[in-house]
């Protein structure tokens, strides 16, 4: 027989709802509604046609952990992470000294780990 959590209070300040987990369906939208579009963040054409170069030349993951392997041995990125974590709208967003190819997963932690709030900043 599966557990049931307890309700909670949704964690938006002001909120009384009471949740399973997280914030309630009605703050989701209010906030997805007032974050940017990638767009909006400079995610756009030339972000594209920037990334797209930068995996060409570099198609393997930079990270510290796979840097040490040879390259045939690292895996392939996917990612390409703005290492000043200011994006392309940021004084160095497409120059290539300021970017890094990542796998998914060394993009996640690394993101995780540098910026305020993580994914949710």
């Amino acid at each position: 027989m599966a557990r049931r959590r307890a309700l909670q209070v949704c964690p938006t300040p002001g909120c009384p709802t009471l949740t399973q987990r997280g914030a309630c369906p009605d703050c989701r939208k209010t906030r997805a509604r007032s974050r940017p579009t990638a767009r909006a963040k400079g995610y756009g054409r030339r972000w594209e046609r920037t990334r797209a170069a930068y995996l060409e030349d570099q198609p393997w993951c930079e990270c510290e952990t796979h840097a040490a392997l040879p390259p045939l041995l690292r895996p392939l990125a996917e990612h390409v992470h703005h290492i000043d974590g200011l994006g392309p709208l940021g004084p160095r967003g497409h120059d290539p000294d300021n970017l890094e190819a990542l796998t998914q997963r060394c993009h996640a932690r690394i993101t995780a780990a540098e910026e305020p709030g993580g994914w949710h900043s």
